[in-house]
């Protein structure tokens, strides 16, 4: 790992299996069973293209001035729900990635921070309703996102760096985007150490961009 809250940087599926499915089938997807798949529509050397179709995600709010306060508080209620905090007392399969909403602030505002757990297929139709008032279901849009990957840990530096190179990037090819936040995508658990896999997403606006593709695009 992208709402009612405005978690419109997600992805995801109109079918009942929606494109849930089994973590062979993305190299960087390696610590849990499923993970979210998406098709490839273009490759540059700085981002990629990528289709989502429309699923299910476990989510809540925190409000804090960084990303570093907000994603323990978060990660925990959503954690909490997985592990039987729901209506079926069910216990859920984790799977990736762990997507965050990140505002577009100054560091010294507060803002609100969007953290959801990809739902597994096994769940997608018919979740067990959250016994948390703060955590809720909800489900994302068909849609088009502009992809940039980077290593190491995720941090607010980190991410906050990789979405200005996106974003500039995607403004000198006027590509159109959806401003005003952005995602921060995670596949690894914090016990990993190396070969660490992280995203940063903007939803694309209109006809992708995809100026110097490369020989991996697909229609």
């Amino acid at each position: 790992m992208i709402f009612a809250s405005g978690l419109v940087c997600f992805l995801l599926v109109l079918t009942a299996e929606a494109r849930v499915g089994n973590s062979s089938e993305l190299s960087f997807c390696t610590e849990t069973p499923e993970c979210l798949l998406f098709d490839l529509i273009c490759k540059t050397k700085d981002y990629e293209v990528r289709h989502y179709d429309s699923v299910k995600w476990v989510s809540t709010n925190e409000k804090s001035f960084f990303m570093e306060m907000a994603l323990p508080v978060a990660f925990n209620r959503l954690f909490k729900y997985i592990s039987g905090e729901n209506e079926m007392g069910k216990k859920i399969q984790m799977t990736t990635p762990v997507v965050v909403k990140i505002p577009d602030k100054r560091f010294w505002q507060m803002g609100i921070y969007t953290m959801s757990f990809l739902l597994p297929t096994e769940h997608q139709e018919n979740p067990p309703k959250p016994t948390n008032t703060d955590v809720y279901i909800n489900d994302t849009p068909d849609v088009k996102v502009y992809a940039k990957s980077y290593g190491g840990w995720m941090t607010t530096f980190s991410d906050s760096s990789n979405a200005n190179d996106l974003s500039k990037t995607l403004d000198s090819v006027n590509a159109k985007y959806k401003k005003g936040s952005h995602c921060a995508v995670g596949y690894n658990s914090p016990m990993r150490m190396f070969n660490r896999h992280n995203e940063v997403w903007f939803v694309a606006e209109g006809e992708p961009v995809c100026e110097g593709k490369s020989s991996e695009e697909t229609d």
